[in-house]
């Protein structure tokens, strides 16, 4: 039997007297692409921010891997194999795009501190790999070609492939896309759904918060909604779109119209 690669049980967030999640309960099966979907306000992003470490849970538990992660630091999260993408795009902007995909690889560097600081051999061999691995990485995106470019001159579409390069360097696991759809034209879009697929076929995990129904509708094999901060469905994207629950959150528009 297939167990979750990520599975979170009566997970709750407070914030004062306002309560961003309650008890939700989900599974992100291995392999698969997940979507997250709800309102806006519905506490996606919160729930994207506990998992990673970014905020402490209230009550709850989450397991990845069958290890607790529940209060886990945000930097050892990441080196167990968890790494995601934001809502607001977090790039260096004025560093080249091929050195914004080395920082993701030097974060599994081991003794990469101590060889820069001395410049030593194994340094020059680590920094030949590192730059090797990151043209890989951005000829992985299509970005190759901007490689020596300023982030902060890329197109809206292109800084959000550069983002999710970036998360790939840290050769995750389970990866985590926040809105990554967000601000694009449908060509992007189109480009964003097949990077998505090649992700997958690379045997990472892929669990998105996405507000386009169409893309979510078109790629996920599964999706859980959230409302208010509570899970009200979850299931197939044929199941999920046809719940009354969910066609009254969305204002009673049908989803794939979205």
């Amino acid at each position: 039997m297939v167990k979750p690669i990520l599975e979170i049980f009566s997970l709750t967030k407070n914030f004062g007297g306002v309560v961003a999640l309650n008890e939700v309960d989900l599974k992100v099966m291995p392999g698969q692409i997940t979507s997250l979907i709800g309102p806006n306000g519905a506490g996606k992003t919160t729930l994207f921010n506990c998992l990673t470490g970014l905020i402490s849970l209230t009550t709850g538990r989450i397991q990845f891997q069958q290890t607790d992660m529940s209060g886990m630091a945000a930097h050892r999260i990441t080196s167990s194999g968890i790494a995601r993408t934001f809502q607001n795009i977090r790039l260096f902007s004025e560093m080249t795009v091929l050195d914004n995909v080395k920082i993701g690889l030097h974060t599994q560097s081991k003794g990469y501190l101590w060889s820069a600081i001395s410049r030593n051999l194994d340094y020059k061999k680590e920094e030949e790999q590192v730059t090797t691995s990151a043209y890989q990485l951005l000829e992985f995106v299509n970005l190759a070609q901007f490689s020596h470019q300023q982030a902060n001159n890329l197109s809206y579409g292109d800084q959000r492939r550069l983002e999710i390069a970036r998360a790939l360097a840290t050769e995750p696991k389970l990866l985590l896309l926040d809105e990554p759809a967000a601000g694009m034209n449908p060509q992007e879009t189109n480009e964003l759904i097949h990077l998505i697929h090649n992700i997958k076929s690379r045997g990472i995990t892929i669990f998105l918060i996405e507000h386009d129904m169409k893309l979510v509708m078109q790629i996920s094999e599964w999706i859980t909604v959230l409302d208010y901060g509570e899970k009200i469905s979850q299931g197939p994207p044929d199941v999920v779109q046809s719940d009354p629950l969910v066609i009254s959150a969305y204002l009673g528009q049908s989803l794939d119209k979205q």
